[in-house]
């Protein structure tokens, strides 16, 4: 193990990336610099990962332009989701204003439950989501990836058409992030880093072609990073992103298994008014209102069924990879 540096200055910074115990801060005079947690441990932090981009921490600046990080400064707020082979949260991006989550209609192909759980896990947050749909190019009509646009439309969401490809929407996007931090989630292959290079082409990303044999994306993105966009007009205003690494399983994070009909918008104001109250299942029983909203058309069969499975999930009950 090299020596610690010697401390010479406390000062504060962002987290832009890290793994395991080695961090880039981004200074206040717009400078990185490589540091280690002091100890290895931070006080206060019971998380899969201690720190995420987006984060503002207080370390010691010393020589060799090394540092080492003394404490992490109370969070705004923090996008996660469970770790299931740390058995604790995993924090994806700190202090952020947007969720953007990422999908594409076809290829790979749509995943509605992954949009589910992605703005379920913002309202959980208390972050705003923003469904973005990429490779508007491909999509056809009648087409699976439509009608459920209409429906998240519908209960309150917000999606933006767009393809990094053709440009189509990009200026839109641009505009939605301006002046704000925002989180990027999404499976392989939707294009995130695609977006990115549409945001700002000054921004080196990779990209990757379809594994042919899954229909799935391939990993580009291996770590978690806090990315400038920079503004296009001299009157805009430029923004930051965190790019996530694809992510194929989604559990919710920081909520009970009862407490999920609190944050599933459309069936929020049901909760507790089943003929079984709050201990009713939703899956049979006689004066379910849940179950009359579904045949009444205000609930959509597939987030009828996420919910079920989120549900199940969170009482440990599903461990297979949901599709």
């Amino acid at each position: 193990m090299p020596p610690l540096p010697i401390c010479l200055n406390k000062v504060k910074g962002c987290i832009v990336r890290g793994s395991r115990n080695i961090f880039t801060v981004l200074s206040e005079n717009n400078q990185e610099i490589e540091c280690r947690i002091k100890g290895k441990v931070l006080k206060g932090v019971d998380a899969y990962n201690p720190l995420a981009p987006g984060d503002r921490v207080e370390y010691q600046s010393g020589e060799g332009g090394k540092g080492l990080i003394l404490s992490l400064e109370d969070r705004k707020n923090f996008y996660s989701r469970f770790n299931q082979k740390g058995g604790a949260p995993q924090i994806l991006a700190a202090n952020v204003d947007l969720v953007l989550c990422v999908t594409s209609p076809c290829s790979p192909p749509f995943r509605p439950r992954f949009l589910d759980r992605a703005v379920l896990q913002a309202d959980i947050a208390g972050i705003e989501p923003v469904i973005i749909c990429n490779k508007r190019d491909l999509m056809r009509s009648p087409c699976e990836a439509a009608g459920r646009f209409a429906d998240f439309t519908r209960i309150g969401y917000r999606v933006l058409l767009v393809s990094a490809l053709t440009g189509g929407g990009i200026p839109e996007l641009r505009r939605l992030i301006a002046g704000k931090v925002a989180v990027m989630v999404g499976q392989s292959g939707v294009g995130k880093s695609s977006l990115i290079g549409a945001l700002d082409p000054a921004i080196p990303v990779r990209t990757g072609a379809l594994n042919e044999k899954y229909d799935r994306g391939n990993h580009t993105t291996s770590q978690a990073r806090l990315l400038k966009i920079s503004a296009r007009d001299e009157d805009a205003q430029g923004s930051l992103i965190i790019d996530t690494p694809g992510i194929r399983r989604f559990i919710p994070d920081g909520i009970e298994p009862e407490e999920l009909i609190l944050y599933m918008r459309e069936l929020s104001s049901l909760a507790g008014k089943c003929g079984f109250g709050l201990s009713c299942s939703h899956t049979g029983e006689s004066g379910c209102r849940v179950r009359e909203a579904l045949a009444a058309g205000s609930i959509h069969q597939d987030r009828y069924e996420s919910f079920l499975r989120i549900k199940d999930e969170l009482q440990g009950g599903i461990k297979e990879k949901y599709e």
